[in-house]
């Protein structure tokens, strides 16, 4: 059985290609939404996933109404893969059920992979660059946290039972440099009994 799944973006956008073309394509249950946000949740597209069974074919008009990015697009189409559902997309000429649409498909996983690769390589050799100047990675710390009084403070309400959120609400805080601030004043308590 054909699965279809269309997607637009915008409120003034129509479905209506991509159906024409689904149905051409022998689709015999059609999932769409309308999203207006890249925030938005699809659950259309969740519906759709949720439906196909092994031996189904989920059929898109492009790639992108599928996945908003590469990553997403690989996680999908792994998902489908485990599930032995195959994958058709109609502007692309995408068939999974043949061995030129799998090849295609692991040829994105591989540039999705370098392009990984590529960004921790040079993440690490930009911070080493940063060491050798004298410089620490990492975000500043924030002016919350710059006297011992604002961090007593942070440590005495923490330890009353004060909700975290409002103690970093109060001190203009996020919650990991609270955390930090907590811990330091654990190690430092240690040394000094030890």
């Amino acid at each position: 059985m054909k699965v279809g799944y269309a997607r637009v973006s915008r409120e003034e956008q129509h479905l209506e290609l991509q159906l024409d073309a689904l149905k051409a394509a022998g689709c015999e249950q059609i999932f769409t939404e309308k999203i207006k946000s890249v925030k938005d949740l699809r659950p259309q597209l969740e519906q759709s996933l949720k439906y196909v069974r092994p031996g189904d074919t989920l059929v898109v008009w492009r790639l992108d109404r599928l996945g908003r990015s590469l990553k997403n697009l690989l996680e999908i189409m792994g998902s489908l893969e485990e599930r032995r559902i195959e994958f058709q997309s109609l502007t692309e000429f995408l068939d999974t059920s043949n061995p030129s649409g799998k090849l295609i498909i692991h040829m994105f996983a591989s540039v999705a992979e370098f392009e990984r690769a590529l960004t921790i390589e040079c993440t690490r050799a930009g911070l080493a660059a940063a060491r050798a100047r004298g410089r620490k990675g990492g975000r500043p710390c924030g002016k919350a946290f710059n006297t011992p009084q604002k961090i007593a403070a942070a440590q005495a309400l923490y330890h009353q039972g004060a909700p975290i959120k409002e103690i970093c609400e109060l001190l203009h805080c996020s919650s990991s440099t609270l955390y930090r601030s907590i811990e330091t004043k654990k190690t430092d308590q240690g040394q000094a009994g030890g």
